[in-house]
């Protein structure tokens, strides 16, 4: 097959990986750099370029979009969707697991266990704000954000009012999360592949932040989930209609509840836990070529 996998980082991990796995299997791989493509529209024929010449002829493509180009990075995929070339991942999953808001009103919808969660825009009616998440200590985040970045700890009622006008003061939208006191620091990344959890780590922050991000300096161990954890990252996945996926949870004394769920999430989860991770990725690929991507039911 020819594959082409869309990345900023051709020298990161997680794309030699995929290379890696894809050439092993005989595949023809080429790494695309999105943010140096470019798309030309015109009646019955649309293209994209890139270094002079047009991409076509591909079997699929497997996306590897960062979230500060997800604006840039999900029209060229929803360009190769144009031109009926299969996609791993679509477009409009990619956008709406970036908008954070967006994220939690469907998982909410699907009956997936989230933190109590409050969209905010002005603080007129802060103490109902912090009432409805069972009061300080409060998680603030904006509203699009990835790895940890824009999320803040308000430990009293003081410091969450004066976080919250500061993002009113800088037009930001945001969210008010509960603080679960039991999973400060630690969290669970589930790796979800066409349905099945295909490994899953505990990660763990190695100070006193309450964040757990290894791109933060979090610490990851392999773990097994239990069933009910397993079922809710399936279930998660398949609320943002994301075939391939980390789903970050916690565990809570009401069972796991959901952070996020990444479309384009790190391999340093093969290290930790010896997993494979690229050739389930490779081999859902083969299939999306064969039989072409599944129509996106989400609807939202």
């Amino acid at each position: 097959m020819k594959i082409v996998i869309l990345s900023k980082g051709p020298k990161n991990y997680s794309t030699q990986r995929l290379k890696e796995e894809a050439k092993t299997r005989g595949h023809e791989v080429r790494i695309v750099n999105y943010a140096k493509c470019y798309v030309t529209l015109e009646q019955g024929k649309p293209q994209i370029h890139y270094k002079g010449k047009t991409i076509s002829n591909l079997d699929v493509v497997i996306p590897r979009i960062a979230s500060n180009l997800t604006k840039y990075g999900s029209a060229m995929v929803r360009q190769f969707e144009m031109q009926n070339i299969p996609t791993i991942t679509s477009s409009i999953a990619i956008v709406r697991s970036r908008d954070k808001l967006r994220s939690m009103q469907l998982l909410a919808k699907a009956g997936v266990g989230i933190p109590k969660t409050v969209f905010v825009r002005e603080t007129a009616d802060f103490d109902d704000v912090l009432e409805q998440v069972g009061g300080a200590p409060v998680i603030i985040k904006v509203a699009r954000g990835t790895h940890g970045n824009g999320v803040v700890l308000a430990e009293t009622p003081k410091a969450a009012l004066a976080v919250m006008q500061a993002f009113y003061v800088e037009g930001v939208n945001f969210l008010v999360q509960e603080f679960v006191k039991e999973s400060a620091g630690v969290d669970i990344r589930a790796f979800v592949v066409n349905g099945k959890v295909v490994a899953s780590m505990l990660r763990q922050s190695l100070d006193d932040d309450f964040r757990s991000n290894i791109h933060l300096g979090g610490e990851g161990t392999a773990i097994k989930l239990t069933p009910e954890e397993r079922k809710t990252a399936q279930k998660a996945a398949k609320a943002m209609g994301l075939p391939v996926c980390g789903v970050d949870m916690m565990r809570s004394q009401r069972g796991p509840l959901v952070l996020e769920v990444n479309s384009s999430p790190g391999f340093n989860i093969e290290k930790v836990t010896g997993r494979n991770v690229a050739s389930s990725i490779v081999d859902y690929a083969e299939q999306v070529a064969k039989s072409g991507r599944r129509k996106d039911k989400v609807g939202a």
